[in-house]
């Protein structure tokens, strides 16, 4: 099964989040929350996707190796 695709999707909600992290760290701006309200159920949302998303990437590190090796 080809999984390319959501591959790049979840890649791309995972790097959005990297991008939020640094906004937090460097200039004490959180995007998601400027957006969707602190907190509120639809923030709580999208920061479960980006860590869903991050933790899918996990297996990447596997599925990498695995072609290096071939």
């Amino acid at each position: 099964m080809n999984t390319k695709c959501l591959d790049y999707t979840l890649l791309t909600i995972a790097i959005i989040g990297a991008i939020n992290w640094g906004l937090v760290g460097f200039f004490r701006i959180d995007l998601v929350a400027f957006l969707f309200g602190n907190m509120s159920i639809l923030s709580r949302i999208v920061y479960g996707i980006v860590g869903i998303s991050g933790l899918y990437l996990l297996s990447m590190f596997g599925r990498v190796g695995a072609m290096q090796e071939s």
